[in-house]
């Protein structure tokens, strides 16, 4: 099942993105690192703030009332990087481990691509550490192609991201 976050989730959606973006990367960045961006990415305040913006959206996926992964996505001014004129971006979507290679993904990358449809979008776009070798060949079987590149720095170390886009119409 799939739910809308808001506001009232807040605690809910600091828990779920801390605990997956720790399983995710924390085997690859040092302890210091990871802390500094779990403070600054899901602080009380960053949520709000997000959770709080019209351009913005969270959606919850429950497997037997149980909250195993989120996904957000960003339209116009919401958007991290601009990638096209009507595109829609999938900044997080993300499975607790116990939970992954069972489809889940597939359910929350297929909601992220009706509701781009829905919304009129030309496009739909996501980064993808280009080192996650795994990732990028999933998006590329889902019909995604990379179309440039980026950085972000967890806490000291930059991290080169793939932006891959797929076009809807």
């Amino acid at each position: 099942m799939i739910s809308k976050c808001t506001l009232d989730d807040l605690r809910l959606l600091q828990d779920i993105a801390t605990d997956t973006y720790n399983e995710t990367y924390s085997h690859l960045n040092t302890p210091e690192n990871m802390n500094d961006y779990l403070e600054n990415a899901f602080n009380t305040n960053q949520l709000t703030k997000e959770l709080s913006n019209e351009f913005s959206s969270f959606l919850f996926l429950y497997s037997n009332d149980i909250l195993i992964g989120y996904l957000k996505i960003n339209e116009g001014p919401a958007q991290t990087r601009e990638v096209g004129e009507n595109a829609m971006e999938i900044e997080r979507i993300y499975v607790k481990q116990k939970y992954q290679d069972k489809g889940f993904g597939k359910t929350l990358l297929q909601t992220a691509i009706e509701l781009a449809k829905e919304h009129n979008k030309n496009e739909i776009w996501l980064g993808v550490w280009r080192k996650n070798k795994n990732a990028i060949e999933f998006h590329k079987s889902k019909g995604f192609e990379i179309r440039g590149q980026y950085s972000i720095f967890i806490g000291d170390e930059e991290k080169e991201n793939y932006i891959m886009v797929k076009t809807l119409k």
